[in-house]
């Protein structure tokens, strides 16, 4: 933990665990964006979510065996440093903090504009302010506050899903008419099954994997909560399936009662269900749940990059990096906090400076470096495994990932195919092209400033 070898306090409880994994996943891309998805690739967008869902849990499996091998590491780039080196340590380190910085940035706009759905005339920094304002004291007052706002935030995200898929199961029962037909299970079967061929299913998948973004946060919570090692497999066990349910379940309850090509591209299908059996108020609940998604992805980036740069700052000897790296007296990183809320502010300033095009391309791009980070979690676990190996240890290894090595490399594979996809649409090859442009430039950053650090540390 280099030069404060304090504990941060264990306040976070199993259910706290469960739902931030969870409530990290499901964002607006599933509430705002799915009737893009689904017109995109058709009732195999199914197809889609279990594939991914299925790399997913791989990969949390993968990271919840390098956890329980030491709980009490601050976060898991303690392991890619420790297995893969300092320089790959520094790199993710420093991508995955500024990922979150840029997401949160993303987020806390997107706040701003949905509170101006009730207040029009109100400047849509003014929100995001008091949001960001109100997040970071939640954070600095004890890691248990974090949790519970996280998981109250997770349970409104959860509760809206179910009313839908419940609503889709009470319309299929009673053969209730819509606006454009009867629901029914032959509404899933309407047309082709890939409904813009294999180019379509394929390129599905950037939506697709990008919904997953923020399931790796877990390997952020394992060193502040009571008994991890009973906590973190239960919750990397059950969490993905979760997902895969409520993605699953959710698409699935839209395409049986809109035939897919009449579901809603441009508005939530979500306010068009709700709609559409009478709720007249269905626009302004599913405001306020995308307002809660958004509020609950900046809470977890306000969590995921304080604790991001108090482990960053641990190996630093500058009075700058002493200060970050300092726990309070609720042993909570609050310095690091601070720092990391007051760039994200930056996006208050941003709203009037910046247009709006440049801000959604350094989304895409944090969004897009995701697949390095998970590309080096898997990485980092086969190169445990051939040491564990080679010490002929591997009888004591704790919560062992399932068809290991295929599992990793089928990750690996899978998140190769999607980079491949990225290539084939311009926004989202730019995004890769400006991402690929970050991982030089922190590597530059690391060969030749790092190596400063270094020399001091040595002198």
């Amino acid at each position: 933990m280099g030069q404060n070898d304090e504990q941060m306090s264990k306040e976070l409880k199993e259910r706290h665990v469960q739902l931030i994994a969870l409530g990290g996943t499901i964002g607006t891309g599933l509430f705002l964006g799915a009737g893009q998805s689904i017109h995109f690739a058709g009732p195999s967008i199914l197809l889609a979510y279990i594939v991914a869902g299925i790399a997913c849990f791989f990969l949390m499996r993968s990271l919840g065996e390098l956890l329980m091998s030491n709980p009490d590491s601050t976060s898991y780039i303690d392991f890619i440093a420790k297995y893969l080196g300092p320089k790959w340590g520094f790199i993710a380190g420093w991508t995955y903090w500024i990922s979150w910085i840029a997401i949160a940035m993303a987020e806390v706009t997107a706040a701003g504009l949905y509170m101006k759905f009730w207040f029009p005339a109100m400047p849509q920094w003014l929100p995001a302010l008091v949001i960001l304002i109100i997040l970071f004291f939640l954070n600095s007052i004890t890691v248990s506050a974090f949790g519970e706002t996280e998981f109250w935030f997770a349970i409104i995200k959860v509760v809206a899903i179910i009313a839908l898929i419940l609503v889709g199961v009470v319309l299929l029962l009673t053969h209730y008419k819509t606006s454009v037909g009867t629901v029914s299970i032959s509404n899933l079967t309407h047309g082709k099954f890939f409904a813009n061929g294999a180019s379509g299913f394929f390129l599905s998948f950037q939506m697709v994997i990008f919904s997953f973004v923020g399931i790796e946060m877990i390997g952020m919570t394992a060193s502040e909560t009571k008994d991890p090692e009973k906590v973190i497999p239960k919750s990397i066990n059950s969490v993905p399936t979760r997902i895969l349910l409520f993605y699953i379940g959710s698409l699935l309850a839209l395409m049986v009662i809109y035939p897919w090509n009449d579901i809603s591209q441009n508005s939530s299908p979500f306010v068009q269900v709700f709609e559409n059996i009478g709720i007249t108020s269905a626009a302004a609940i599913i405001n306020f749940v995308v307002l809660t998604a958004a509020a609950s992805a900046c809470n977890s980036a306000i969590f995921t990059t304080g604790r991001m740069l108090y482990s960053l700052t641990g190996n630093e000897s500058n009075t700058f990096s002493k200060k970050v790296h300092r726990l309070s007296k609720n042993k909570v990183p609050s310095n690091a906090i601070l720092v990391s809320t007051l760039i994200i502010a930056i996006a208050v300033v941003l709203n009037i400076v910046i247009p709006e095009g440049v801000f959604t391309f350094i989304s895409s791009v944090a969004t897009t470096c995701f697949i390095f980070i998970w590309g080096a979690i898997v990485v980092t676990h086969i190169k445990y495994r051939k040491i564990v190996k080679d010490a002929n240890k591997e009888d004591q290894l704790k919560f062992k990932t399932p068809l290991f090595p295929a599992s990793d490399y089928f990750v690996l594979a899978f998140l190769g195919m999607v980079a491949i996809v990225l290539l084939f649409k311009f926004d989202t090859l730019i995004a890769l092209v400006g991402s690929i442009i970050w991982l030089i430039v922190i590597y530059l950053v690391y060969q030749f400033g790092g190596k400063r650090v270094r020399a001091k540390q040595t002198d």
